[in-house]
């Protein structure tokens, strides 16, 4: 029943919105999102004020910008909300300031424009060292925000539209000259909140926090199609503090994805992903649901993962790093999961990702230590598992407890239950049983506080 409810809460930020306040409030439910308080803003303007028109055709790329200047430069105390009303308003790339609220009305887009052409270009991230994709800079993501505090962007299950199948296409023909843009970017931003909004076709990431602090995306619905290159839904980046819950996740990619920068940039910038957690989501991907990594080399430390459902998915839970990386990994804890239908329901490898260029260290290697994955239950799941650490720097402290992760018993070509190589741990009701690195019935010192 608890689930029903629970996968009734996320749905409804697919539907009109469904009294979801009500629908958490009813059960109680456990929720991180109050480190940033909702701000309530007594100075509202529309964007109909600076001529927006929602016709989809006008370009609102003036009204944009010209409302957010008069939003940061008149600085009303508690700061001024910008409506959005129903329609479709095309636009460029709009950069956010501080102390305001973006409110996109039942049925009102903001939409992408696809004039390539015209999009921004800025530097590269520090802990990168290039752009994701190719060497340079990167695009500007499409709503963005630097060196803001107290930004919300809400409303009434409005949606912002990425437009992203034109950068899709360069990506598959190769034409593409600079990384492609986010839908939304944050950084070196604090008290954020994202909620109530749905995301569609972005060209790259979906929602990027990236160098930021106290982070709140609740009830949001992402959405691309399963073959659209490198949609990851939401990736918390060097980032502290970040509040992941509620919401309904369907990419090409990742859906949550924990990351703290690139092999020796990501050393040297040295900023880690903490307190990180991510309760209450719902989706499908060919790639991970719930990942670390794998640009991890920053360290990401005191993650937890949740009552995740997933559906229709590459690997369940994925803990991702390799050689060069560098960078901690610790403390991350994933429980009450569901799997249906996945290739892998989990996998914890130092194998994985390449690097941006040749100058990284192979010596740098990662450390992945104290990992707990418990209440994971799975059907028609293909392999159960696979964790494979490094020679030198084995993963240490894998805890798994309660867990049931079975393949279709008409397949009859499925790989090995568990695949485990230089791993210390333990298992405590796991089946099938997993590999002998884990196979104490009853759980090590390193462990036994996890279960």
């Amino acid at each position: 029943m608890l689930r029903f409810l629970v996968l009734l809460c996320i749905f409804s930020t697919v539907l009109p919105l469904w009294n979801l306040e009500k629908c958490v409030a009813a059960e109680d439910l456990i929720t991180c999102s109050g480190i940033v308080p909702m701000r309530h803003r007594n100075d509202k303007i529309s964007i109909t004020d600076f001529g927006g028109v929602g016709d989809g055709k006008t370009s609102n790329t003036k009204a944009f910008r010209e409302a957010i200047y008069r939003i940061q430069h008149l600085r009303r105390r508690g700061g001024t909300l910008l409506y959005v009303p129903p329609g479709v308003y095309l636009t460029e790339t709009f950069n956010l300031t501080s102390h305001m609220t973006l409110y996109l009305a039942r049925g009102a887009v903001i939409k992408a424009s696809q004039d390539t052409q015209n999009w921004p270009l800025i530097a590269p991230l520090p802990s990168y060292g290039r752009g994701r994709e190719l060497p340079g800079g990167r695009y500007m993501s499409f709503i963005h925000g630097y060196g803001l505090r107290d930004v919300v962007i809400t409303g009434e299950n409005g949606t912002i539209d990425g437009q992203g199948d034109v950068w899709w296409n360069m990506w598959r023909q190769r034409t593409l000259q600079f990384t492609r843009p986010n839908l939304i970017e944050f950084m070196n931003s604090r008290e954020i909140i994202i909620s109530n909004v749905i995301f569609r076709n972005s060209p790259f990431w979906n929602i990027h926090p990236v160098y930021c602090s106290n982070v709140v995306i609740r009830y949001v619905t992402i959405l691309a199609p399963a073959d659209s290159p490198n949609t990851d839904g939401i990736d918390p980046d060097s980032s502290s503090n970040v509040c992941i819950e509620d919401s309904y996740i369907a990419t090409g990619d990742d859906l949550v994805a924990v990351k703290s920068g690139w092999d020796e940039y990501g050393i040297a910038y040295g900023r880690p992903s903490s307190g990180i957690t991510i309760r209450r989501i719902t989706g499908s991907s060919p790639f991970s649901g719930i990942a670390i990594g794998s640009e991890t080399s920053g360290g990401v430390e005191n993650v937890l993962a949740e009552h995740i459902s997933l559906f229709k998915t590459g690997v369940g839970i994925h803990v991702k790093t390799n050689i060069g990386r560098g960078g901690l990994i610790r403390n991350i804890t994933v429980s009450d999961v569901y799997i249906e239908n996945a290739r892998k329901g989990i996998k914890i490898a130092g194998d994985v990702g390449g690097h941006p260029d040749e100058r990284y260290d192979p010596n740098a290697l990662p450390v992945v230590k104290d990992v707990t994955i418990k209440n994971v239950r799975g059907v028609k799941v293909l392999q159960a598992g696979l964790i494979k650490g490094l020679k030198n720097s084995p993963f240490t402290g894998i805890c798994l407890s309660d867990i049931n992760l079975h393949g279709d018993t008409q397949e009859k070509r499925s790989p090995p239950p568990w695949s485990c190589s230089d791993v210390s741990g333990a298992a405590h009701q796991v089946s099938p049983w997993p590999c002998s690195e884990l196979s104490q019935s009853i759980p090590s010192n390193s462990c036994s506080s996890h279960f």
